[in-house]
């Protein structure tokens, strides 16, 4: 069959090997260690010359079964599963960078990633370089010859800004730098990153995939559409093929020795929440529009911050890159702290809970949680402001949510 949905390919992915009893659900290979016939064969397996597995931490065939469903509706040319969207970061960045270089990337990030950008790796002597990435000529002034990735969000948390990937995309590649994004917040059966010009695509797992909050992971997608001929820290690694450096190290260098890889476990549960996707997202990111437009009519409300509103000042480019439905995560400003602490408080079905895109809707108060460790001072120019809540839209009805927002927001 030819160009079937994304659904019928995710749903309909075959098994690398054939199941001996033909089970449709991929079992879940829970074995630490696979055992092989000869010393040769394992031989090959250790050293990467065979896809034979022999070590879950490394390679599992439930893990990779997963990966393949990803690789089959992404069209990448590689698909690392690990076992958190963090991971998915630092496995990404420590890959491509080495001691001296720079990542050019946005203040405008979710708060343990800021941290790992401006601690973790400066302390490994690699700088982040913090610039508006919504101004091209800020960002073509931050790249020299060490830069390693031009690293964002498709759209921040929480701040809900949009940069334009085509044109950070073409920056990039001009100085020879490789464009990673983290796409969280629209899934890919949405919005096809490589089109923007996106060479990897970084993923938590853990929200619209798990279905339901069941599992953590996340997810590197590799287009293998970036050159790395000439890239500092993949020299070693380039071979026949020069698109081929970034996946191959990651794969048998960094993760393996930062011990991330997804369970086999978390794996089936995620293999589980594709089938679903796409149809939970439109649910969720069809409520997260119709309740952002009552919001904006609701008395004490200030403002909504949500990029599918036709006011938003992103608007136009965030319907260009990712559709009618710019996720299912929204943002409302209160008259203060004590305004978000009270409103919080009253709420009876909403759930006050970190976390985004469970089946239930999640809500929380981001300068006081995710930022609460940071200075004010930090926070203000991360643009976090006391007087902002975060709100993930599950799969109640509009109209059930409304009314828990309206009977806490009462005066």
């Amino acid at each position: 069959m030819k160009d079937i949905s994304f659904e019928a390919r995710i749903i309909h992915a075959p098994y690398e090997k054939p199941d001996v009893h033909k089970a449709l659900a991929m079992p879940v290979y829970q074995s630490v260690a696979c055992e092989f016939d000869t010393a040769e064969d394992m031989e090959e397996a250790f050293c990467g010359r065979s896809k034979d597995h022999f070590y879950s931490r490394i390679t599992n065939p439930t893990v990779q079964y997963y990966e393949d469903r990803v690789r089959n509706v992404t069209e990448a040319f590689g698909v690392t599963a690990l076992n958190s969207g963090m991971s998915a970061i630092s496995n990404t960045l420590l890959t491509l960078a080495h001691a001296g270089a720079n990542v050019v990337t946005s203040p405008h990030l979710f708060g343990n990633t800021y941290s790992f950008l401006k601690n973790t790796l400066s302390s490994l002597g690699i700088e982040a370089r913090f610039c508006d990435l919504t101004n091209p000529d800020e960002v073509r002034s931050r790249i020299d010859g060490n830069t390693c990735a031009i690293f964002l969000e498709t759209i921040t948390n929480p701040q809900m800004e949009v940069a334009d990937l085509r044109a950070l995309s073409a920056i990039g590649h001009n100085g020879g730098v490789p464009l990673i994004a983290d796409t969280t917040l629209v899934p890919f059966s949405a919005f096809r990153a490589k089109d923007f010009g996106v060479d990897i695509e970084l993923v938590s797992s853990t929200k619209y995939i798990s279905g339901g909050a069941t599992s953590l992971g996340g997810l590197i997608i590799d287009y293998g559409s970036f050159d790395w001929s000439h890239f500092k820290a993949l020299k070693p690694w380039i071979n026949a093929d020069a698109h081929t450096a970034f996946s191959t190290r990651l794969r048998r260098e960094i993760h393996r020795n930062l011990g991330a890889y997804l369970t086999p476990q978390a794996a089936y549960m995620q293999i589980l929440g594709l089938e679903t996707l796409h149809l939970r997202f439109v649910r969720q990111a069809s409520t997260c529009l119709e309740l952002a437009r009552r919001l904006q009519q609701t008395e004490g409300i200030v403002s909504v911050n949500y990029t599918g509103l036709e006011d938003n000042p992103f608007y136009a480019l965030s319907k260009e890159q990712f559709g009618q439905y710019p996720g299912a995560m929204l943002t409302f400003d209160l008259a203060s702290r004590e305004a978000c602490f009270s409103f919080l408080n009253r709420l009876k079905l909403i759930r006050r809970a970190t976390n985004l895109f469970d089946n239930k809707s999640l809500i929380l108060h981001p300068a006081s949680t995710i930022y609460g460790s940071f200075t004010e001072d930090l926070r203000q120019s991360m643009h976090i402001k006391q007087q902002t809540i975060r709100l993930s839209t599950g799969l109640e009805s509009t109209d059930d949510l409304m009314d828990d927002i309206l009977q806490a927001i009462a005066l």
